[in-house]
């Protein structure tokens, strides 16, 4: 050790309180301690199970850190991955061992430094490099919708290319899928099937936040066989809340942009025995010209009830063919009767100005109808219809969690007006 500094510290603390020894000698003390000096290469004393230089670490095997001999003892471990991921782990009682506590990623590189201290106090370090080997059999998510801007009743989804039914490998994957938005939500993951899973809010979206959503679970390990892939981040903006409000017992609709009245359209829905279902639907398509056949609802052709109409201004809700549309024949209804087969029609100008202002993801709730209540899945976007605690129910991460996972209805393609 060079003392230079030690006794250029001493004079100092002399020269500024001569009578004071007991300050000189805290001044002093520090340098004198095993801690204040260089750490020395621990190499000979701590060793773990890992691989040689050529070799990869199984992922299924836990990192064992031990210290060699009869002295000295661990301080510290921090194993990180080149994901920036810290490996969690446990040291025993008597500072000598570090074990792993959760699976190491697979595909990955990991850096290891290990404090400790020899029998004398004196620090010493160790750092190592590994890399794990490759799965065999990936996990890959793809995030939906594309990216863009959409109404603030825009679910995101995650599509698993692998189904999982096991409650604690749902849960790896759901703490995996990050959601981020700004302003900040409080929002959830539900499984709508094995391979499927929908993330909303409590609430709607702010309007004009920016979404950021990603995965963690490159590596990971989700089953036995089973390890996360790299997933392509999402980014998301929500615009103006955009909400058209269809009153079917009032024949009318009231369109709001952020709570404000913006328009009051008259306006049919469904007869009966075609009523429009109630509840919250979420804009999913805008198709300026859709031919609509009686034939694709199951109505028998030439009968009372069959049409065939070239139909414009047509915004979709459901994918069995819900839509907010022009109907030019039915003017004379709109506003006093349902006359459709469970579309809402309106003026074709109107419709064309509905058109115009909604985008993908907006809110199309209907009230006062003698339909069905909107499916939460299958048909569409009906994921609002469900209570906060209900969704939550979906969830792995919370109690309540269904052991088996909810049935899609059926969609068909099918328009109907």
């Amino acid at each position: 050790m060079n003392h230079t500094p030690r006794i250029r510290t001493a004079v100092s603390c002399t020269l500024l309180v001569a009578t004071l020894v007991a300050g000189a000698t805290a001044c002093g003390s520090p340098d004198g301690h095993p801690l204040s000096t260089k750490p020395f290469d621990a190499s000979d004393q701590v060793s773990f199970n890992g691989p040689s230089a050529k070799e990869k670490a199984d992922p299924d095997k836990p990192l064992e850190i031990t210290v060699k001999g009869d002295d000295g003892r661990i301080t510290d471990v921090s194993a990180v991955d080149t994901g920036g991921r810290h490996l969690a782990g446990e040291l025993s009682a008597d500072g000598r061992r570090w074990r792993s506590t959760a699976p190491l990623a697979a595909g990955a590189g990991y850096t290891v430094r290990v404090a400790m201290e020899n029998g004398d106090g004196a620090p010493g370090v160790r750092t190592l490099s590994f890399d794990t080997s490759s799965p065999k059999k990936l996990l890959k998510v793809a995030f939906g919708p594309e990216a863009g801007t959409y109404g603030v009743g825009q679910p995101i989804t995650a599509e698993l290319s692998a189904p999982i039914t096991d409650k604690a490998a749902r849960a790896t994957v759901e703490r995996a899928l990050k959601v981020r938005s700004t302003p900040a939500v409080t929002g959830s993951w539900h499984w709508v099937d094995d391979k499927k899973l929908h993330y909303r809010p409590k609430e709607y979206w702010p309007a004009n936040a920016s979404i950021e959503v990603r995965s963690n679970l490159a590596g990971i390990k989700v089953t036995n066989a089973l390890y996360g892939a790299d997933a392509k981040p999402l980014q998301l903006k929500t615009g103006d809340r955009v909400e058209a409000i269809t009153d079917a017992s009032d024949h009318s609709m009231t369109v709001l942009r952020n709570g404000e009245v913006i328009n009051t359209i008259p306006v049919t829905t469904g007869k009966p025995g075609f009523s429009t279902r109630n509840g919250v639907k979420v804009v999913l398509a805008k198709e300026q010209f859709v031919r609509m056949r009686g034939e694709s609802i199951g109505i028998a052709a030439g009968s009372s009830e069959s049409y065939d109409l070239p139909v414009y201004w047509a915004t979709r809700v459901t994918w069995s063919g819900e839509y907010v549309h022009a109907a030019p024949w039915s003017v004379g209804s709109q506003g006093s009767a349902n006359v459709s087969h469970g579309c809402t029609g309106m003026s074709t100008s109107n419709a064309e100005w509905f058109f115009d202002t909604v985008r993908e993801g907006d809110i199309v709730k209907v009230v006062g109808s003698e339909g069905e209540e909107m499916d939460p899945f299958g048909n569409g976007f009906g994921d609002w219809n469900l209570s906060w605690e209900k969704w939550q129910q979906g969830s792995a991460l919370h109690e309540g969690a269904p052991d088996s996972p909810q049935t899609l209805q059926a969609a068909r393609l099918r328009p109907h007006v």
